[in-house]
C-alpha cells in the first residue's frame, strides 16, 4: 500500500506538462528526469478498446484531430499529432497507450491511474486496465484515482491490493463528495487545492489516510501545503516542486 511510497510525493500532472504536452511520452520522459515520484496520467477506452492516455473526451483541444476518443479506433488515434499545439518541437509526438506506458516506465516510475470514463462508467475501462497491471505485474507501483467512486469500488473488488485516491470537485461538491463516501474504503483524499486547510488535513490523517493535493504549480502555495503537511502534491511542474521538497530535508 502507500505507506511504503515517499512523503510528500512529487507527483508530474500529466506528466512535465507545464514542459512538454500533457499525457505523453515525452512528458512522462521529464517527469523521470525531473526526479518526480509519480506520474499522474488519465485513461479511456478507444472504439476497439485499447486503453489510451488522454484527459478529454475528444481529441480537437490536444491533437491536430477532431473527434470522441470513444469512437475513434486505436489506428485511427494514432495517426493524430498529439504535441505541435503544444510546440513545433513536439511535432510528431502521439496519443500513447497504456501498454506503451508500461513497457517503458513500468520499472521506473510509479503512476496515478486516473479511471476518466466520466461519459461512460460502465464501459468496462477499470477491467481493461487491471487486465494491463496483472500482465505487467505493476501493483506495487500504482494507485488508481477517480471522480467517480464506483470506479475505485470495482478497482478495490478486483486488485485489493492497489490503493485508491478519491478526486473532489472543489467547494461544496468537494465537501458533498467526502461527506458522502466518508465511510468508504480508499487510502488517499484527492482533495483540489483551494479546499486544503490544516483542518481537513488533520481530519484526513485521523482516518490513517494520505492527501494528495491537486494542482499545485506557484511556489508559495507549494511551500505552504508542504509546511501544512500534505503527504503529496499534483504538479505540472515537477522540478520545482521537487526543488522545494529537496530544500526541506
Amino acid at each position: 500500500m502507500l505507506r511504503n511510497w515517499p512523503n510528500p510525493l512529487v507527483i508530474a500532472h500529466r506528466g512535465a506538462s507545464n514542459q512538454a504536452p500533457e499525457n505523453t511520452i515525452a512528458a512522462f520522459k521529464l517527469a523521470k528526469e525531473f526526479r518526480a515520484d509519480a506520474v499522474e496520467f488519465d485513461v479511456k477506452l478507444s472504439a476497439d478498446r485499447h486503453v489510451v492516455i488522454i484527459h478529454d473526451s475528444t481529441v480537437d483541444r490536444t491533437t491536430n484531430g477532431t473527434g470522441k476518443v470513444a469512437n475513434l479506433s486505436l489506428a485511427e488515434i494514432k495517426k493524430l499529432d498529439a504535441g505541435r499545439k503544444f510546440n513545433d518541437h513536439f511535432s510528431g509526438e502521439r496519443i500513447p497507450t497504456l501498454r506503451e506506458v508500461f513497457e517503458l516506465f513500468g520499472d521506473q516510475l510509479r503512476m496515478n491511474v486516473e479511471l476518466t470514463n466520466y461519459m461512460s462508467p460502465m464501459d468496462g475501462l477499470v477491467y481493461e486496465v487491471i487486465k494491463l497491471i496483472k500482465e505487467f505485474s505493476l501493483q506495487k507501483t500504482i494507485i488508481f484515482s477517480s471522480f467517480y467512486p464506483g470506479n475505485l469500488k470495482i478497482a478495490g473488488r478486483l486488485l485489493p491490493e492497489i490503493p485508491s485516491g478519491l478526486l473532489t470537485f472543489p467547494g461544496w461538491l468537494g465537501w458533498t463528495s467526502r461527506y458522502i463516501t466518508r465511510k468508504k474504503t480508499y487510502q488517499a483524499l484527492h482533495p483540489y487545492v483551494n479546499d486544503v486547510n490544516d483542518r481537513l488535513i488533520t481530519h484526513v490523517h485521523s482516518q490513517n489516510k494520505r492527501i494528495h493535493v491537486w494542482t499545485v504549480d506557484d511556489e508559495m502555495r507549494m511551500k505552504k501545503l508542504l509546511k501544512l503537511g500534505v503527504d503529496g502534491i499534483f504538479t505540472d511542474d515537477p522540478k520545482l516542486l521537487r526543488s522545494l521538497v529537496e530544500k526541506n530535508k
